[in-house]
């Protein structure tokens, strides 16, 4: 239970140091002096999420520290899971700080953390239920909530929500894959017709250089064999001159006789016979030279075919034979993309439908479920309502089939009938402030019978509520409390008057600036307490007689 609480700059909150007692609590005091700021507190600390608004005005940071003594097996197996001990005396320290800059400061048992770690393990320690649970009720989508959690179907509403999310990313798969199919195709018979003309071009980097210089030989042909003629000639000589290699000749023999008289000849005999070698060797050349001008007849026009040919698809598909055969490699990949999207496609339905039957099994299951468990609820909520004098009540389930979610395949929405008579219908179009709040009360109740939450809080749950209603809530809230620890906010006497403990809230102006006070009412002060909220500011001996009556009734007595 939360056995203490400390308050620092919380919006009209200075500083307040709170001892709560076991069973039910109750905190009142005027509208606007702080009762809610105190649950927003307490909320704080739990890890849930707060605005720098809560901060007190022209201060830097706001602290909020909880006690919590005789916690639940829950909680103590969450702080093992966060590897945190407990403190010496058995207890558990809740501690957060707030800065204006967005920072928190969190610690638990001393150890620091974080505010998801203090929501982890408030979660385990308090239940929190205000103003807002009751005006939830009013939205559909929250009863199938309800009816799951008191089922017990969060494994299986995990399953059906994992199901679900994977069949809708496959189909988005597929949708993307079976997008535009016409263009697909068009686009698969192009590439084909690419690839098999530059296939059959059977292209071959440098081709076109190559062949360019052929033909240019070719062109060229008489001129080049003249000019290798001419050069011939010169070098074999002819019937007026003996040319180069006969000159080159004469010149070895004279020096080879020259040496042989005169040894330091020999190189020079040496490099005239070398000359010799050259110019045989050149003539020899030249003869191969003219003979490869011979071409085959058609030679000619086939290099020229071939060029144009490849000129034609450089301007199709590149401007290099590299470039060709990349635009090919290319297209092979494309197209090999678009036939294995068929495929894949193929697959992909085949998957669908399998995770689709497997999802709408666990959504079938789920919806047996709900209804099962849906008319077990209904039936104690009766008996809840029944109590808060509401006896001709009808609250009952209405299940319809949608199409399958990630909740699985169920419409819930919860009716009501609280006069005889009336057919039952949404609470969003019948059900008064009041009934509201029986009806969270009721609800809340039958999930707390099986809660393992020691403390909970109600924050003005009273909301519309008056007279005899008043008495039967104050009685169920005060036996909600049997075993375990209530905190109520409230505006109603009988509420007030049926607590363990009451805790008056009240503010105060002093130097331009608003103060709040939480003190703890011994028996007179409870008196006066409830007579204000029975009679306002003017306290007469008939409201105190009144408020002393209340809380005999109560069992509260001065001892």
């Amino acid at each position: 239970m939360l056995s203490r609480l400390e308050i620092e700059n919380i919006a009209i909150i200075e500083s307040a140091a709170i001892e709560f007692g076991g069973g039910f609590n109750v905190l009142t005091g005027e509208t606007g002096a702080g009762k809610s700021i105190v649950i927003d507190s307490i909320s704080a600390v739990l890890g849930e999420r707060t605005s720098r608004e809560l901060i007190r005005t022209d201060c830097e940071k706001a602290r909020v520290s909880a006690e919590f003594r005789h916690c639940c097996r829950a909680a103590d197996d969450v702080l093992k899971t966060l590897e945190i001990d407990p403190m010496p005396d058995g207890s558990l320290l809740l501690q957060r700080i707030m800065y204006q800059d967005g920072r928190n400061s969190c610690r638990i048992n001393g150890v620091p953390a974080t505010v998801g770690m203090l929501k982890t393990v408030g979660d385990t320690l308090v239940s929190i239920h205000g103003q807002q649970d009751s005006h939830s009720l009013l939205t559909p989508d929250t009863h199938c909530a309800m009816i799951d959690s008191f089922a017990g179907n969060g494994p299986l509403l995990d399953l059906c929500k994992d199901g679900f999310e994977a069949l809708t990313q496959l189909k988005s798969q597929l949708d993307e894959l079976t997008a535009n199919e016409s263009q697909k195709a068009r686009l698969s018979e192009m590439l084909a017709y690419q690839i098999e003309e530059l296939e059959a071009a059977r292209i071959k980097p440098g081709e076109r250089e190559e062949l360019t210089a052929k033909r240019n030989r070719f062109v060229h042909t008489g001129r080049i064999a003249e000019e290798l003629q001419a050069a011939l000639q010169a070098l074999a000589g002819g019937e007026e001159n003996g040319g180069v290699t006969g000159c080159a000749i004469a010149a070895a023999a004279h020096l080879s006789s020259a040496a042989r008289l005169f040894p330091d000849m020999e190189p020079l005999a040496a490099s005239a016979s070398d000359i010799v070698y050259s110019a045989q060797e050149l003539q020899t050349a030249l003869n191969s030279a003219l003979n490869s001008l011979e071409m085959a007849p058609g030679e000619l026009e086939e290099t020229e075919s071939r060029l144009d040919e490849l000129y034609k698809l450089s301007v199709k598909y590149g401007e290099t034979e590299e470039d060709m055969l990349a635009f090919l490699d290319g297209a092979r990949k494309e197209l090999e993309a678009i036939e294995f999207s068929a495929q894949r496609a193929h697959s992909l339905k085949a998957e669908i439908e399998k995770i689709r039957e497997q999802t709408e099994k666990i959504a079938d299951e789920l919806s047996a479920r709900r209804k099962k468990a849906g008319e077990e609820f209904c039936l104690r909520v009766r008996r809840e309502l029944s109590y808060l004098d509401m006896p001709n009540v009808v609250f009952m389930l209405r299940q319809s089939a949608k199409n399958l979610s990630a909740d699985g395949i169920d419409n819930i929405e919860f009716a009501l009938s609280a006069n005889t008579g009336e057919e039952p219908k949404p609470l969003s179009k019948i059900a008064s402030g009041g009934e509201l709040s029986r009806i969270m009360l009721a609800i809340r109740s039958v999930f707390s019978a099986g809660s393992e939450n020691e403390t909970l809080i109600f924050d003005e749950i009273d909301t519309g509520i008056s007279g005899r209603a008043a008495n039967k809530v104050a009685v169920k809230l005060r036996s909600a409390a049997a075993g375990r620890q209530v905190i109520c906010v409230t505006h109603l006497a009988q509420i007030a008057a049926a607590a363990d403990n009451h805790y008056e809230i009240s503010k105060s102006v002093t130097g331009g600036k608003t103060y709040t006070k939480v003190e703890k009412l011994d028996y007179e002060g409870r008196k006066r307490a409830l007579a204000v909220i029975i009679g306002g500011l003017e306290i007469t001996s008939a409201q105190l007689e009144s408020a002393e009556e209340m809380l005999a009734q109560a069992g509260v007595s001065n001892k």
